[in-house]
This record gives C-alpha cells, structure tokens and sequence, in this order.
C-alpha cells in the first residue's frame, strides 16, 4: 500500500502539504505516493533552511543579491519544488505552473 497515491493540497508560500483541502488555504492540488511526499517535505525543509541563509545575507549591505550563493540556492530548490509539483499536479496546478513561466521548456510542454 505504501505507492498507493492520496491526493494532497499544498501551500508553497509556507510549505505545507494537507490530506484534506479545508484544512488551510492551498495553492495546488497533487496526487502522490508516501515516498513522493517524503521527498516533497524534504524539499521544503531544504528551502527552509536556505531561506534563513538568505535573511542573513540580507543583513550584509556589500553582498550583492545577483552574486549571492545562497539566494541562488534557495531560487533553485523552490524551482525543484514546483517543477515536483508539476509533475505530480492536476491539470490545473500543470496548467497554472506552465503559465507562471519558471519551469525549464522540456518540464512544462512549452
């Protein structure tokens, strides 16, 4: 049972995933296995930590933001996260995550 898919609601801006679409507002809808999930919550948790990194370097006025390893991480890992999404996501997140543009063409059909 566990590569059984459950459907579940995320929220990037928080990093939340939900079984139950009520629980809090969503920005996705995605059907995904216990492992897929796993790796999900891993990727947020990732980000995260690189968010904090990023309000410290926020911090230091002759860091430019262009030249800063640590935002280009955190860039790169919210890209992995909804490049994820995508594929795991409705029609509808599919659709919405193609239109905002970030995906590379090969991910996203365009």
């Amino acid at each position: 049972m566990e590569n059984e898919k459950k459907t579940y609601y995320i929220a990037i801006a928080n990093g939340e995933i939900f079984r139950n679409a009520t629980s809090s507002p969503w920005d996705f809808k995605i059907t995904a296995t216990d492992d897929e999930i796993t790796q999900l919550r891993e990727f947020f948790d990732e980000n995260y930590a690189n968010e904090w990194l990023t309000f410290v370097r926020a911090h230091i006025p002759y860091m430019e933001y262009h030249n800063d390893r640590e935002t280009k991480r955190y860039d790169d890992k919210l890209q992995t996260i909804y490049s994820y999404i995508y594929d795991l996501g409705d029609e509808e997140a599919r659709e919405h995550i193609a239109s905002m543009g970030i995906l590379p063409s090969d991910d996203s059909g365009l």
